[in-house]
Parts: structure tokens; C-alpha cells; sequence
């Protein structure tokens, strides 16, 4: 007698953004599928119970090997493992994995300097793990074509990847009749290749310039990011709300408050906010990055490692462009040294 094969779902360090947002439509898909589950007990509050058998994993290493372990002994023959985390096992399995993969930072060799020292032990640990392990996967799932370059240049140009992209299957219908508070917005948490620094030091520049546009963002109040934040709008007196870390309702709202979305990040899988503003047909203003174009027509993009580009973009978007610098001859130069 055939025994049907289980699905397994293999969730832990999913708890925040995206990667919830897009757990949770799976989820909402998937749920009477799914036989065996391990999920980041800090996303208890975002998943509803299901049918499963549930285990939750908490952020600590004893925590986390023990999911890996359980999951070692679990698995059979046949059965599919879903690792919806973007890692490969630790041990390896009987059943066919699947790895969703997210985090373009794993498939890089860019220096990790700019985040904290743990965290950039934790990344340069999982990106070892990926290039040893990755022989383990029967496939590995992207959202963009862009990714699954980026994977085969990583892993090997033979490594299995199905480029599947998918988010909630109904987007809020957009509320036309909201005021517009802000000029832009950028939807973004405080990590690093979310890029607020040049994005702020852009700002910074066009108020030395004169010009003072609305900017709204969701940077968590509890990091260091929000405090500098604050006290860059006290010494340039910027433009600048920061509503810290919203529900998906509220940052629904949010769109429907702003002019035009900024995007200035240096790294994504998908980029969720780009598929949200634009369902919203809200202005995009982005990055000139492979992952934006996979997925959206921006209106102006911006070298995203340029305060000065990304300064400039803005000024083209609300039609305030700086003049082009003016070319002297050699008399002119001359005066100037002799002055």
C-alpha cells in the first residue's frame, strides 16, 4: 500500500517583513497540506493554528539545533520538506527538500563590515553551510530571474532553480480618496542593505540645496538607526516622519498617504514594497538594480551607492532639477588660481 507522502514546513528565523508577509500567504494556501510544521515562535502572534503538527523554535542555538534535529529524525522517504528559511539542513534528509531562497546576502562574497559582528558571524557561517550543503537540495525556489542568476553564479551554474514568484493573492484596493502627507515614502526595516544612510545623507543634500520634500519611513524606534534619524532632522531640519514598524493595514494606508514610493535598498529577493506601490500605481523612484526592473517600471532610478544620485532623481521627480554645472575655459581656471 502507497503511504502519501507528508509535506513539511521548516520556518524558523521567519518572524518580521517580507518573509512573514510571505509565510503568511503560503500559509493561507497551504495549510491543510502542510503535516509537520516548525515555525520562529516570535511570528506566534501572525500565524493563526492549523491542522499540523506545530513546533516552535525560539531565536537561540540550542533552540534551533533541536528543530534541526527533530526534523533529521521526522522525515522519510518520499515525504517534502518546504525550507521556507532559505538555509539547507544541517543534517541531511531522506525526504526531497525544496529551499525557498530570500536573502540575497547569502549568495554573495560582499563584505559583511556594515552589519554587527554577530550577525555578521551568523551570515558568514550560512553562507558557508549553503556552499557545502547545497548538493543536499533538489531545488532551489526564487522569486526573479535576477536571483536565480545570482544563485547559479554562487552555487554553480548546474544547481537546480525554479524561479516561482508569489505574493498575497489579493492586494487592498487603494484608497483614492486619502490626503497626500507625504511626498515619499520607503518602506523598510533598519538593517543595513536597506541603504537609510544614503538615503538620509540624500535628504541632507537637498536641504543644503533648499529644498525640504516630505519623507516618510518605518524604521523600528528601538535601534540606533531611528536615533540618528532624529537627530539628522534636528540639525537639517528635514522633512522627515519615521512611524516606526506598521501592521500590513497601516502601511496599506500609508501608500495611500504618499506621492511616490523611494526605494533606495541595495539587495532584495523580491522587494515587496516595489509590488505593493505599484498595485497602488504609485511613482516609483528606485535603485538601478537588476531586482527592481525584474519586477517593476520605476519612473526614475538613482545609483543607490550615490547620495548625490539619489539627490538628483528626487529633484527630477518633482520637476526641480539643478542646473548642469557650468564649463569654463582656461582663462577662467587661471583667475581662480591667481585670485
Amino acid at each position: 500500500m502507497n503511504i502519501p507522502k507528508k509535506l513539511f514546513l521548516h520556518a524558523p528565523n521567519v518572524h518580521v517583513g517580507g518573509g512573514l508577509n510571505l509565510l503568511q500567504a503560503f500559509y493561507g494556501a497551504a495549510e491543510s497540506s502542510i503535516d509537520f510544521e516548525q515555525l520562529d515562535v516570535r511570528a506566534k502572534a501572525g500565524l493563526k493554528a492549523g491542522r499540523a503538527e506545530r513546533h516552535w523554535v525560539r531565536p537561540t542555538l540550542f533552540s534551533r539545533l533541536a528543530a534541526e534535529w527533530r526534523l533529521r529524525n521526522r522525515v522519510k522517504a518520499g515525504d517534502a520538506v518546504l525550507c521556507f528559511h532559505g538555509l539547507v539542513p544541517l543534517f541531511p534528509l531522506k525526504g526531497q527538500v525544496t529551499v525557498f531562497l530570500q536573502n540575497r546576502i547569502l549568495l554573495s562574497s560582499d563584505s559583511l563590515k556594515s552589519y554587527p559582528i554577530k550577525t555578521r558571524v551568523r551570515l558568514w557561517g550560512e553562507r558557508l553551510m549553503l556552499k557545502a550543503f547545497a548538493r543536499r537540495i533538489e531545488k532551489f525556489v526564487v522569486q526573479t530571474p535576477s536571483m536565480a542568476e545570482q544563485v547559479r553564479g554562487f552555487l554553480g551554474e548546474q544547481t537546480p532553480v525554479v524561479v516561482c514568484p508569489f505574493v498575497l493573492a489579493e492586494v487592498d484596493q487603494a484608497d483614492v480618496s486619502a490626503e497626500k502627507i507625504y511626498d515619499f515614502v520607503y518602506v523598510a526595516s533598519a538593517e543595513p542593505h536597506k541603504n537609510h544612510q544614503k538615503l538620509i545623507a540624500a535628504w541632507c543634500l537637498l536641504a543644503e540645496q533648499g529644498l525640504h520634500p516630505s519623507l516618510a519611513l518605518t524604521v523600528p524606534f528601538d535601534t540606533a538607526l531611528s536615533f540618528q534619524i532624529e537627530e539628522l532632522k534636528r540639525t537639517w531640519n528635514l522633512n522627515i516622519f519615521n512611524l516606526g514598524q506598521l501592521s500590513p493595514g497601516a502601511v496599506g494606508a500609508l501608500y495611500d498617504q504618499s506621492s511616490a514610493l523611494i526605494y533606495p535598498s541595495t539587495t532584495e529577493s523580491l522587494g515587496l514594497p516595489l509590488i505593493e506601490a505599484n498595485a497602488r500605481q504609485l511613482p516609483i523612484i528606485a535603485a538601478e538594480l537588476d531586482y527592481v526592473r525584474d519586477i517593476v517600471e520605476p519612473v526614475q532610478t538613482f545609483d543607490p551607492s550615490s547620495r548625490t544620485s539619489i539627490a538628483r532623481a528626487v529633484r527630477r521627480h518633482l520637476e526641480s532639477d539643478e542646473p548642469a554645472q557650468l564649463i569654463h575655459g582656461p582663462e577662467v581656471f587661471l583667475r581662480e588660481v591667481m585670485q
